[in-house]
């Protein structure tokens, strides 16, 4: 069997407030933080993560969040989410090497995040600010011996990687999300592997749907359930060699949403026998 960590994303008030018991009950011992309120991210936070987590949970990456409004559509998305916004880049660029500084006391090496909507267009004024500010975040978590992720969705994986090829640092990853790239509309995710190839250093494990309008997502479904073909998609990912964490996503809440994480659990040890 594939050796790969399978685990889910907890958010840090939760880990802070109820320790790791939930993720321990469905079978879990690896998760990847999610720190959208970064005003918690402080030194004392992060010593009393380390010690509710111990040994018992390994922390994938970070996913650092950040301050502004937030649209989860096709019409005020590109103008509210990420670094895009040029009114609200700054602020979101301090937040993100807060996080980043976070990561780094807590021994962990990546921080991933949704930059927004990148732009299509490499000649546009516009796309050459967001990869301004993308490396001075990314050059940050360089100084700091961290790994940048950028979370797959709201751009073709031919701009994600242009832009990373643009901004030009070594520290440069991708956190595959293939429900997004469907989602958004932007990708079949299996293809997508291979576009990405060995960038990718984080996997979210979540179902879903192409868009039937435009003005809005597409919907996310357990896994199994939507269009994401997941035993080709981790033939891919293996014949690529990677060997980070599966993180299972399911963004409901309440009894629904552990259900299905342990079935999306079942589903990925039930693929991984066959390697």
């Amino acid at each position: 069997m594939y050796q790969l960590d399978i685990g889910a994303i907890v958010s840090l008030e939760s880990l802070l407030k109820d320790g790791t018991g939930g993720l321990e009950a469905l079978g879990l011992h690896s998760c990847q933080v999610n720190a959208w309120n970064t005003d918690i991210l402080t030194e004392e936070n992060a010593s009393a993560l380390k010690g509710i987590l111990g040994d018992s949970v390994t922390v994938s990456s970070l996913w650092v969040g950040w301050p502004g409004p937030k649209v989860w559509d096709f019409v005020d998305g590109p103008a509210t989410l990420g670094l895009v916004p040029r009114e609200f880049r700054y602020v979101r660029m301090e937040a993100l090497k807060r996080g980043a500084r976070f990561a780094k006391l807590l021994g962990i090496t990546d921080i991933t995040t949704h930059v927004g909507f990148l732009p299509e267009n490499p000649s546009t004024t516009e796309y050459r600010e967001v990869v301004i500010a993308i490396r001075d975040v990314a050059s940050c978590c360089k100084s700091l011996g961290l790994y940048f992720n950028f979370e797959t969705g709201q751009e073709t994986p031919v701009t994600l990687v242009r832009t990373i090829e643009d901004i030009g640092l070594d520290n440069l990853g991708i956190n595959l999300d293939p429900a997004n790239l469907l989602l958004y509309g932007k990708g079949n995710p299996v293809d997508a592997v291979d576009v990405y190839g060995d960038r990718i250093r984080g996997v979210h494990v979540k179902d879903g749907r192409y868009p039937t309008d435009g003005r809005h997502l597409g919907q996310e479904t357990p896994v199994g359930e939507g269009s994401v073909n997941f035993p080709r998609l981790l033939d891919r990912l293996i014949a690529h060699g990677y060997q980070g964490a599966l993180t299972i996503e399911r963004e409901i809440s309440g009894p629904k949403q552990k259900e299905d994480i342990q079935k999306a659990k079942a589903i990925l040890e039930d693929i991984l026998k066959k390697y």
